[in-house]
């Protein structure tokens, strides 16, 4: 039995050193247990890094596409609203009118130096008829120049080759307001030097030829100088009418509409005699 103890004494005894040269292993390797695991932490934190990075890009990328997304129906609505605005202020327009009226929209516009047209999407079918008046929610825009069942050309007041009968509203005085070429202006070329006309004054139509109703806005005077040796003044008008901007037209019907000259010879020629 005491062999047998002793035995069991130098067991544990053998046992415990172990346990010890184990521990002094254990701290001894625990440095480079360290060393070695930076690299795999590092691994992983760049690896959660990376994952963050790509989440956040596609994040960004979503909000952008959502921000041009809410920006592009921002300008729409903006866009609808100016529209609702302008159809508003031409039905005002309308209601305003005596004739019978109808709403055409623009579908072409030919504008150059010699030639003032545009093509509307109302025609003859609609009750359009040559020499009906084209207005907008400003003022005279033209007439109508030619007819077809599905549209019509309204030949612009500031067409080198039209010419509307006009009066200063201020004093009655009448003329003759030509089309300039130019879609901002109308060139009065037959009142002579002393004419009781000046910037500011309004013009209407006057109703003589049968063509525009009398009393429909025309334009603005802008320019007035009489010229020294010469019987008439340089006088020219601004449109009231948005001839350059304008998305839509009133065609007002008179009751028996005049056909509308050819625009070869719509304006007087230049040595025709002054409105009175």
């Amino acid at each position: 039995m005491g062999v047998i103890a002793a035995m069991l004494i130098m067991a544990a005894d053998h046992r415990s050193a172990l346990d010890d040269v184990r521990a002094l292993l254990a701290l001894a390797v625990y440095p480079l247990q360290l060393v070695t695991d930076i690299p795999i932490r590092l691994a992983d934190r760049l690896s959660e890094s990376l994952s963050s990075y790509n989440e956040l890009v596609r994040e960004n990328q979503r909000l952008t596409a959502e921000e041009s997304f809410l920006k592009t129906r921002q300008l729409k609505y903006a866009a609808l609203e100016k529209e609702n605005i302008r159809l508003r202020n031409l039905l005002d327009a309308a209601h305003k009118l005596e004739q019978q009226v109808v709403v055409a929209e623009l579908l072409a516009i030919q504008l150059d130096p010699y030639q003032h047209v545009v093509t509307v999407n109302k025609g003859s079918r609609a009750g359009v008829k040559v020499g009906h008046t084209a207005l907008d929610d400003n003022g005279v825009a033209g007439q109508v120049l030619r007819t077809s069942p599905l549209t019509s050309e309204v030949i612009l007041i500031t067409d080198p080759n039209h010419a509307i009968p006009v009066q200063v509203n201020r004093n009655g005085l009448l003329t003759i307001a030509v089309g300039g070429g130019r879609i901002d202006q109308l060139v009065l070329p037959y009142l002579p030097n002393n004419a009781d006309i000046q910037p500011g004054d309004l013009l209407v139509t006057s109703g003589l030829g049968g063509v525009f109703p009398p009393g429909y806005p025309v334009a603005t005077v802008t320019q007035v100088e009489p010229q020294s040796g010469r019987p008439f003044s340089m006088i020219t008008a601004t449109p009231l009418a948005n001839l350059d901007r304008s998305r839509e037209l009133l065609i007002a019907a008179q009751n028996d509409p005049v056909a509308a000259p050819d625009a070869a010879t719509a304006a007087p020629s230049a040595d025709a005699s002054p409105a009175p």
